[in-house]
């Protein structure tokens, strides 16, 4: 059973009002007229000043050192703290602690994933999926990029690029060469 919150709204029940929430600005977003106009103008406002209430909290909690793991481990203030570019822990970071999970999960299937890097909102991957069919492989960059877009919302996107092949236990131009090619280069060879 999940913990529930100090105070508020037990998880479940967030989840089904974030979900709702996105609908509702859904529509607003498609809503013209006067009306519309006035209630975007209102959630902008509303998101302002929650956005400072949370700035004041996290200045706050910033003199309590041991507060903040608290504040980074609850789900809902981890997302809101970032929606309003308050999280205290660097994009980097947020990325390469999401990357240790799916590490854990690609390690038994002989996998890797390692950020190379962000840069203008995105963040670059090498990663090898390990064995499995192209559907599969498919599935587990969904899952990569579902993990670090979840950890670092602010990034416009993640790019994946497969590490490079590990080398060939025999060179490629041996398998070219014939007999006759490498004892005539080894008679050559002082």
């Amino acid at each position: 059973m999940a913990d529930r919150p100090a105070a508020g709204l037990p998880e479940a029940e967030i989840e089904d009002r974030l979900v709702r929430l996105d609908a509702l600005l859904e529509r607003l977003e498609q809503a013209t007229g006067a009306d519309a106009e006035v209630a975007r103008h209102a959630v902008e406002a509303l998101t302002e000043v929650y956005g400072t209430a949370l700035a004041r909290l996290t200045h706050l909690v910033g003199g309590v050192p041991e507060l903040a793991p608290a504040l980074i481990r609850d789900e809902l203030l981890h997302h809101l703290l970032v929606l309003h570019g308050l999280h205290p822990q660097p994009v980097e970071e947020r990325v390469a602690r999401a990357l240790d999970g799916v590490r854990e999960a690609l390690r038994p299937r002989g996998g890797t994933v390692e950020l190379t890097g962000i840069t203008d909102g995105v963040a670059h991957l090498r990663w090898s999926g390990g064995g499995g069919c192209a559907s599969s492989a498919s599935a587990v960059e969904r899952a990569v990029v579902e993990s670090v877009l979840t950890v670092a919302p602010e990034l416009s996107r993640v790019e994946l690029c497969p590490a490079p092949a590990p080398p060939a236990l025999i060179p490629a131009e041996s398998l070219l060469r014939g007999p006759a090619a490498s004892a005539r280069s080894r008679s050559r060879t002082p």
